[in-house]
């Protein structure tokens, strides 16, 4: 009789789960029990790290427009009320990238919520 090789499905299944785990370390990335443990728990804090990130981005941004804000003689949270108030609908990040980026805008914008 013939040779017949098989497990070609299994060996690609195998391949597909090793080539998620490309870069990770030590057994991680080449030994498929390992690989495979390290890339559900990978996957499961992928997901919560996205919004994580979300979290962390608003508070960042929040930090610079209390920087600026002071730069300019008031406080993040005087700020904020006065722009809502004077219906001044600029988002944080937006707001944040002005105080960074253009400080002489930054001012205006202060100047104008604070009227």
């Amino acid at each position: 009789m013939t040779r017949v090789k098989r497990g070609t499905i299994a060996h690609k299944k195998r391949e597909r789960l090793l080539k998620k785990t490309k870069g990770y370390k030590w057994g991680r990335k080449n030994k498929e029990r390992a690989a495979k443990e390290a890339l559900l728990h990978g996957l499961a804090r992928s997901f919560k790290g996205r919004k994580e990130k979300k979290r962390e981005y608003r508070s960042l941004w929040q930090v610079q427009i209390n920087a600026a804000a002071r730069l300019n003689g008031t406080k993040y949270s005087v700020l904020m009320n006065a722009l809502k108030k004077k219906n001044i609908l600029i988002d944080r990040k937006i707001l944040a990238h002005i105080a960074k980026e253009y400080p002489e805008v930054f001012k205006k914008i202060v100047g104008e919520a604070l009227k």
